[in-house]
């Protein structure tokens, strides 16, 4: 018996040892669980504010000891008449009640919860009770919003602007992008790494001899074409992207291809890119959301043409006159988020993927 007990600790230390390890990776995975939640909360209290607001009424925005969600004081009808509820302590019990007549010192209430039991005095300050709120959700603010400001043209103007230039930049890209991960050439390295720099470059340094170039040299002041004509040319960032997602591509592919009799184009259409749907997609997604949120570049390309403004010029136009009214502001920038939000959300299991695979180069 003495043998078995000896044969047997070990294994029973063994086993809580695994318990105690199993329990310490399960508070580790809590605490990990618990930061990004805290940390998810922090991101989402602005969308959060900016969803319950668009939803209140003007006296709720602008009056700062309203509750945070939308709500109204509630009303009490009593013979006709509408009577504000109340919250009146009582023998240190909180009651309900609507009062009828205001006095300095003595007023009258009513019990919503039995009216038959007639009139009731209450003697206080009745201006430091506190309101019964109930719920009021003001649906009307979304088709308001819609209405003040011409929606559909201005999501049209953005989504022709966005879509254009995706499919422009993501030609352009992809081609230099294989140039650099496939093919051979003087100074390869060196072009590159210019090619790089321009990331680094503050558009500021290029916006006057941009618009110097485009609108007294060109004559595009008022168009579209300042804003797409360069995303025609590939973007350095998207060209980074791709081309480390084209590295890891096995080169015994295009060997097949090349085998087969495909030239450089066809094996670049028919191998290359049927394999870079996830970077594409990611590439795609990037400059969309950037196209969409595009602001500084519309402002001042097509000033004087009211009529071609995207959605972030048309809501500064809209924050500008209807500044007073912040939960139609509010309701409008709620609205101008549903696209770009829905196309994400379809996307992301590839936006994802493309972003892991083309950080790591092969």
């Amino acid at each position: 018996m003495a043998t078995i007990a000896r044969n047997t600790l070990p294994n029973a230390s063994l086993s809580e040892h695994d318990i105690a390890r199993r329990r310490r990776n399960l508070l580790r995975q809590a605490a990990v669980t618990m930061f990004a939640l805290i940390i998810l909360g922090v991101y989402l209290m602005p969308l959060a504010f900016g969803i319950t607001t668009s939803l209140k009424t003007k006296a709720q925005v602008s009056n700062p000891q309203a509750p945070i969600l939308p709500s109204e004081p509630q009303q009490f009808i009593h013979e006709g008449e509408s009577y504000d509820v109340l919250q009146v302590p009582v023998d240190g019990t909180t009651h309900e009640w609507a009062i009828v007549q205001k006095g300095r010192r003595l007023s009258t209430f009513i019990d919503i919860n039995n009216p038959e039991a007639g009139l009731i005095e209450w003697e206080g300050n009745w201006r430091g009770l506190e309101p019964v709120n109930e719920l009021s959700i003001q649906w009307s603010n979304y088709p308001d919003a819609w209405n003040t400001i011409d929606y559909m043209r201005l999501i049209f103007n953005t989504m022709r602007y966005a879509v254009i230039t995706m499919f422009g930049t993501l030609v352009a890209s992809s081609l230099v992008a294989y140039g650099f991960a496939r093919f051979r050439f003087p100074f390869k390295n060196v072009l590159f790494i210019i090619l790089m720099s321009t990331i680094i470059l503050p558009p500021q340094v290029t916006l006057v001899p941009s618009y110097a170039f485009f609108v007294k040299v060109l004559g595009w002041g008022g168009t579209w074409n300042p804003l797409i004509a360069p995303h025609m040319f590939g973007n350095a960032y998207n060209i980074f992207l791709l081309r480390q997602y084209f590295l890891t591509i096995p080169r015994e592919m295009e060997d097949a291809a090349q085998i087969d009799g495909a030239g450089p184009i066809r094996t670049f259409i028919s191998i290359i890119l049927p394999q870079s749907k996830p970077a594409l997609t990611a590439v795609a997604l990037f400059h969309f959301f950037f196209a969409w949120n595009d602001f500084f570049g519309p402002l001042i390309y097509l000033a004087g043409n009211r009529a071609a403004n995207p959605i972030t010029v048309g809501l500064t136009e809209f924050n500008g006159l209807y500044e007073a009214d912040n939960q139609l502001v509010l309701a409008a920038a709620v609205i101008s988020m549903i696209v770009p939000l829905t196309i994400f959300f379809m996307a992301q299991r590839a936006f994802i993927q493309g972003i892991v695979i083309t950080g790591v180069d092969k």
